[in-house]
């Protein structure tokens, strides 16, 4: 057995791929991709944002997140618009196609729990949990100084 299937990070870096691959192949029909999906459950959700809070929630700066939009706006899956009375913030609203798409795409999640084992929503709710404390846990070792070496 190699070494890395024994290292934690390795784990949650194959188990991270292979997610996203499932989400891709399940979502490859509708033409979307793992991104877009993630900004329009949180359009379904959430309802309305600006692009520094949708960001802010799918922790991806605005430098891919507006290309991401743009091209979602092109599909009429949202719509951008400056609104007053500050122009420089620019808010995501849900399009058409996107609204069309939260009932086509519903069996999804189920599909994605079951692939991972998950019987419920108590044990899906359980694995979030652990993997929120090990993200602010991983967040805080990255913020501390590294020791010098001498």
């Amino acid at each position: 057995m190699p070494v890395t299937d024994e290292m934690v990070c390795f784990s949650l870096y194959a188990a991270t791929r292979a997610t996203t691959q499932a989400y891709r192949t399940l979502l490859e029909p509708w033409g979307i991709t793992y991104p877009q999906y993630l900004v329009l459950v949180t359009l379904w959700i959430e309802g309305d944002q600006t692009v520094s809070s949708l960001g802010d929630h799918l922790q991806l700066d605005s430098g891919t997140l507006s290309p991401l939009l743009r091209r979602m706006e092109q599909a009429g899956l949202v719509s951008r618009e400056r609104r007053q009375p500050d122009e420089r913030v620019v808010t995501i609203t849900i399009g058409d196609r996107g609204r069309e798409l939260r009932t086509e795409l519903a069996h999804i999640p189920a599909r994605i729990a079951a692939g991972m084992g998950l019987p419920d929503e108590q044990a899906a709710a359980a694995l979030i949990g652990t993997l929120h404390h090990l993200t602010e846990t991983m967040h805080a070792v990255s913020a501390q100084r590294p020791v010098e070496q001498h």
